[in-house]
Protein backbone atom coordinates (compact mmCIF):
# COMPACT_ATOMS: atom_id res chain seq x y z
CA UNK A 1 0.00 0.00 0.00
CA UNK A 2 1.07 4.00 -1.27
CA UNK A 3 -0.23 6.77 -0.08
CA UNK A 4 0.17 9.90 -1.41
CA UNK A 5 0.10 13.46 0.37
CA UNK A 6 -0.51 15.35 -2.67
CA UNK A 7 -0.14 19.10 -0.43
CA UNK A 8 2.27 19.32 2.58
CA UNK A 9 4.69 22.03 3.69
CA UNK A 10 7.02 19.62 4.88
CA UNK A 11 9.62 22.52 4.37
CA UNK A 12 7.31 24.99 7.16
CA UNK A 13 9.67 26.08 10.50
CA UNK A 14 7.04 24.30 11.86
CA UNK A 15 9.32 21.18 11.35
CA UNK A 16 12.12 22.95 11.90
CA UNK A 17 13.12 21.03 14.79
CA UNK A 18 12.01 17.42 14.29
CA UNK A 19 11.81 17.26 9.78
CA UNK A 20 13.89 14.41 9.17
CA UNK A 21 12.02 11.88 12.17
CA UNK A 22 8.21 13.35 11.35
CA UNK A 23 9.31 12.88 7.22
CA UNK A 24 10.40 8.75 8.49
CA UNK A 25 7.04 8.66 10.39
CA UNK A 26 5.28 8.71 7.60
CA UNK A 27 7.31 7.12 5.05
CA UNK A 28 6.89 4.15 7.85
CA UNK A 29 3.42 4.78 7.47
CA UNK A 30 3.08 4.20 3.57
CA UNK A 31 2.65 7.61 2.82
CA UNK A 32 5.76 7.98 0.56
CA UNK A 33 5.10 10.34 -2.46
CA UNK A 34 4.87 14.29 -0.97
CA UNK A 35 3.90 16.99 -3.45
CA UNK A 36 5.41 20.31 -1.92
CA UNK A 37 3.48 23.16 -2.77
CA UNK A 38 5.47 26.92 -2.89
CA UNK A 39 4.31 30.38 -1.09
CA UNK A 40 6.62 32.60 -2.35
CA UNK A 41 10.65 33.12 -3.35
CA UNK A 42 11.24 33.39 0.28
CA UNK A 43 10.96 29.45 0.82
CA UNK A 44 12.37 28.56 -2.14
CA UNK A 45 16.02 27.22 -0.97
CA UNK A 46 13.91 25.63 2.43
CA UNK A 47 11.93 23.48 -0.48
CA UNK A 48 15.15 22.94 -2.61
CA UNK A 49 16.93 21.64 0.66
CA UNK A 50 14.29 19.35 1.56
CA UNK A 51 14.23 17.52 -2.32
CA UNK A 52 18.06 17.21 -1.85
CA UNK A 53 17.23 15.47 1.62
CA UNK A 54 14.69 13.15 0.20
CA UNK A 55 15.20 13.13 -3.52
CA UNK A 56 13.08 9.87 -4.18
CA UNK A 57 10.20 10.81 -2.13
CA UNK A 58 9.65 14.44 -2.35
CA UNK A 59 8.29 16.55 -5.66
CA UNK A 60 8.59 20.22 -5.55
CA UNK A 61 5.82 22.92 -7.32
CA UNK A 62 6.32 26.17 -7.68
CA UNK A 63 4.30 29.40 -7.56
CA UNK A 64 2.58 32.61 -5.79
CA UNK A 65 0.27 31.50 -2.88
CA UNK A 66 -2.22 34.09 -3.14
CA UNK A 67 -2.28 35.23 0.44
CA UNK A 68 1.35 36.77 -0.13
CA UNK A 69 0.05 38.28 -3.41
CA UNK A 70 1.41 42.04 -2.55
CA UNK A 71 2.64 45.27 -3.87
CA UNK A 72 5.91 43.06 -5.11
CA UNK A 73 4.04 39.89 -6.96
CA UNK A 74 5.73 41.36 -10.34
CA UNK A 75 9.19 40.59 -9.32
CA UNK A 76 7.94 37.29 -8.09
CA UNK A 77 5.76 35.98 -10.64
CA UNK A 78 9.81 37.16 -13.09
CA UNK A 79 11.22 34.95 -9.76
CA UNK A 80 8.80 31.78 -10.39
CA UNK A 81 9.72 32.73 -14.04
CA UNK A 82 13.04 32.01 -13.79
CA UNK A 83 12.90 29.29 -11.43
CA UNK A 84 11.37 27.22 -14.30
CA UNK A 85 14.03 28.17 -16.66
CA UNK A 86 16.58 26.54 -14.52
CA UNK A 87 15.04 23.60 -13.48
CA UNK A 88 11.87 21.35 -13.68
CA UNK A 89 8.38 21.57 -11.28
CA UNK A 90 5.79 19.35 -10.78
CA UNK A 91 3.10 21.81 -10.86
CA UNK A 92 2.43 25.50 -10.60
CA UNK A 93 1.24 25.84 -6.74
CA UNK A 94 -0.58 26.94 -4.89
CA UNK A 95 -2.15 29.61 -7.01
CA UNK A 96 -5.62 31.04 -6.65
CA UNK A 97 -8.10 33.77 -4.96
CA UNK A 98 -8.13 34.03 -0.87
CA UNK A 99 -10.36 36.92 0.38
CA UNK A 100 -10.14 35.81 3.91
CA UNK A 101 -7.16 37.21 4.76
CA UNK A 102 -7.25 40.53 2.54
CA UNK A 103 -10.60 41.99 0.39
CA UNK A 104 -8.55 44.62 -1.07
CA UNK A 105 -5.82 42.47 -3.20
CA UNK A 106 -8.95 41.00 -5.06
CA UNK A 107 -7.44 42.80 -8.50
CA UNK A 108 -3.84 41.58 -8.04
CA UNK A 109 -4.59 37.94 -6.88
CA UNK A 110 -6.90 37.65 -9.95
CA UNK A 111 -3.72 38.99 -12.38
CA UNK A 112 -1.35 37.14 -10.82
CA UNK A 113 -3.91 33.45 -10.62
CA UNK A 114 -4.68 33.94 -14.43
CA UNK A 115 -1.34 34.31 -15.36
CA UNK A 116 0.21 31.54 -13.25
CA UNK A 117 -2.62 29.25 -14.91
CA UNK A 118 -1.07 30.75 -18.77
CA UNK A 119 2.39 29.90 -16.97
CA UNK A 120 0.88 25.84 -16.22
CA UNK A 121 -0.44 25.97 -19.78
CA UNK A 122 3.00 26.62 -21.12
CA UNK A 123 4.92 23.87 -19.13
CA UNK A 124 2.11 21.56 -19.86
CA UNK A 125 1.51 20.81 -16.33
CA UNK A 126 -0.87 20.78 -13.42
CA UNK A 127 -1.94 23.75 -11.25
CA UNK A 128 -2.79 22.98 -7.48
CA UNK A 129 -5.80 25.88 -6.67
CA UNK A 130 -5.88 27.47 -3.29
CA UNK A 131 -9.55 28.80 -2.49
CA UNK A 132 -10.90 30.70 0.73
CA UNK A 133 -13.62 32.84 0.63
CA UNK A 134 -13.79 33.08 -3.00
CA UNK A 135 -15.68 30.79 -4.92
CA UNK A 136 -17.40 32.68 -6.97
CA UNK A 137 -13.99 34.36 -7.93
CA UNK A 138 -11.94 31.26 -8.69
CA UNK A 139 -14.52 29.55 -10.99
CA UNK A 140 -14.90 32.76 -13.27
CA UNK A 141 -11.28 33.24 -13.65
CA UNK A 142 -11.06 29.19 -14.62
CA UNK A 143 -14.54 30.02 -16.77
CA UNK A 144 -12.04 32.22 -19.21
CA UNK A 145 -9.63 29.56 -18.90
CA UNK A 146 -11.19 26.20 -19.45
CA UNK A 147 -9.81 23.91 -22.41
CA UNK A 148 -7.67 20.11 -22.46
CA UNK A 149 -4.73 22.45 -21.15
CA UNK A 150 -6.56 23.21 -17.62
CA UNK A 151 -6.29 20.40 -15.15
CA UNK A 152 -5.19 19.99 -11.84
CA UNK A 153 -5.93 19.87 -8.02
CA UNK A 154 -8.86 21.77 -6.40
CA UNK A 155 -6.73 21.74 -3.24
CA UNK A 156 -8.76 22.11 0.53
CA UNK A 157 -12.07 21.34 -0.97
CA UNK A 158 -14.70 22.56 1.29
CA UNK A 159 -17.35 23.75 -0.44
CA UNK A 160 -20.89 22.53 -1.73
CA UNK A 161 -21.73 19.64 -3.96
CA UNK A 162 -22.37 22.06 -6.68
CA UNK A 163 -19.07 23.40 -6.22
CA UNK A 164 -17.61 20.04 -5.91
CA UNK A 165 -19.44 18.95 -9.67
CA UNK A 166 -18.38 22.48 -11.21
CA UNK A 167 -14.71 21.84 -10.44
CA UNK A 168 -14.60 18.93 -11.49
CA UNK A 169 -15.98 19.85 -14.56
CA UNK A 170 -12.50 21.71 -15.10
CA UNK A 171 -10.93 18.80 -15.17
CA UNK A 172 -9.89 19.28 -11.23
CA UNK A 173 -9.73 16.44 -8.90
CA UNK A 174 -10.49 17.89 -5.18
CA UNK A 175 -7.70 17.70 -2.44
CA UNK A 176 -9.58 16.41 0.62
CA UNK A 177 -8.07 16.50 3.63
CA UNK A 178 -8.57 17.00 7.58
CA UNK A 179 -11.87 19.44 7.35
CA UNK A 180 -13.52 15.71 6.20
CA UNK A 181 -13.06 14.62 9.82
CA UNK A 182 -14.47 17.36 11.14
CA UNK A 183 -17.75 16.91 12.97
CA UNK A 184 -19.00 20.94 11.22
CA UNK A 185 -16.61 19.72 7.54
CA UNK A 186 -20.27 19.32 5.97
CA UNK A 187 -18.17 17.70 3.10
CA UNK A 188 -18.66 14.09 4.05
CA UNK A 189 -22.20 14.25 3.82
CA UNK A 190 -21.84 14.58 0.00
CA UNK A 191 -18.46 13.29 -0.89
CA UNK A 192 -19.82 9.65 -1.60
CA UNK A 193 -22.04 11.15 -4.44
CA UNK A 194 -18.49 12.03 -6.20
CA UNK A 195 -16.78 9.02 -7.68
CA UNK A 196 -13.48 8.08 -6.04
CA UNK A 197 -11.62 8.77 -9.21
CA UNK A 198 -12.12 12.96 -8.77
CA UNK A 199 -10.19 12.76 -5.19
CA UNK A 200 -6.71 12.96 -4.37
CA UNK A 201 -6.01 12.64 -0.69
CA UNK A 202 -3.69 15.66 1.39
CA UNK A 203 -2.67 17.19 4.84
CA UNK A 204 -1.59 20.69 4.04
CA UNK A 205 0.59 19.87 7.16
CA UNK A 206 1.08 21.85 9.19
CA UNK A 207 -2.13 23.27 8.80
CA UNK A 208 -5.99 21.40 9.31
CA UNK A 209 -5.19 18.11 11.23
CA UNK A 210 -7.81 16.03 11.16
CA UNK A 211 -9.66 15.13 14.07
CA UNK A 212 -8.52 13.73 17.07
CA UNK A 213 -5.64 15.81 16.64
CA UNK A 214 -7.45 19.07 15.35
CA UNK A 215 -6.09 22.40 16.70
CA UNK A 216 -2.74 20.50 16.68
CA UNK A 217 0.17 20.65 14.20
CA UNK A 218 -0.47 18.78 11.17
CA UNK A 219 2.26 16.31 9.47
CA UNK A 220 2.06 14.04 6.27
CA UNK A 221 1.62 10.38 8.88
CA UNK A 222 -1.86 11.84 9.94
CA UNK A 223 -3.10 11.75 6.16
CA UNK A 224 -4.17 7.84 7.35
CA UNK A 225 -6.93 9.43 9.38
CA UNK A 226 -8.15 11.10 6.39
CA UNK A 227 -8.32 8.07 4.25
CA UNK A 228 -9.75 5.91 7.00
CA UNK A 229 -12.49 8.63 7.22
CA UNK A 230 -13.03 8.29 2.99
CA UNK A 231 -12.89 4.30 3.63
CA UNK A 232 -15.75 4.80 5.87
CA UNK A 233 -17.79 7.32 3.55
CA UNK A 234 -17.13 5.00 0.35
CA UNK A 235 -17.33 2.03 2.20
CA UNK A 236 -14.35 0.53 0.51
CA UNK A 237 -11.32 -1.55 2.42
CA UNK A 238 -8.43 1.40 3.00
CA UNK A 239 -6.08 -0.15 0.59
CA UNK A 240 -8.53 0.72 -2.24
CA UNK A 241 -8.67 4.45 -1.13
CA UNK A 242 -4.92 4.32 -1.12
CA UNK A 243 -4.69 2.72 -4.38
CA UNK A 244 -7.43 4.79 -6.30
CA UNK A 245 -6.46 8.16 -4.93
CA UNK A 246 -2.31 7.61 -5.33
CA UNK A 247 -3.28 6.56 -9.10
CA UNK A 248 -5.23 9.83 -9.18
CA UNK A 249 -2.21 11.29 -8.14
CA UNK A 250 -0.41 10.08 -11.12
CA UNK A 251 -2.95 11.01 -13.68
CA UNK A 252 -2.48 14.32 -12.72
CA UNK A 253 0.83 15.12 -11.91
CA UNK A 254 2.86 12.31 -14.68
CA UNK A 255 4.86 10.79 -11.74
Amino acid sequence: MIITDTHTHLYSESFDEDRDEMIQRAIDAKVERFFIPAIDSTYADRMYDLEKSFPEHVHLMMGLHPTHVQENYKSELQFIENQFKQRDFIAVGEIGIDLYWDKSTLNIQQEAFRYQIQLAKKHKLPIVIHCREAFDEVFEILEEEKGEDLFGIFHCFTGTLEHAKKAISYNLKLGIGGVVTFKNGKIDQFLNEISLDNIVLETDAPYLAPTPFRGKRNESSYIINVAEKLAEIYDEPLAEIAKITTQNSKDIFGI
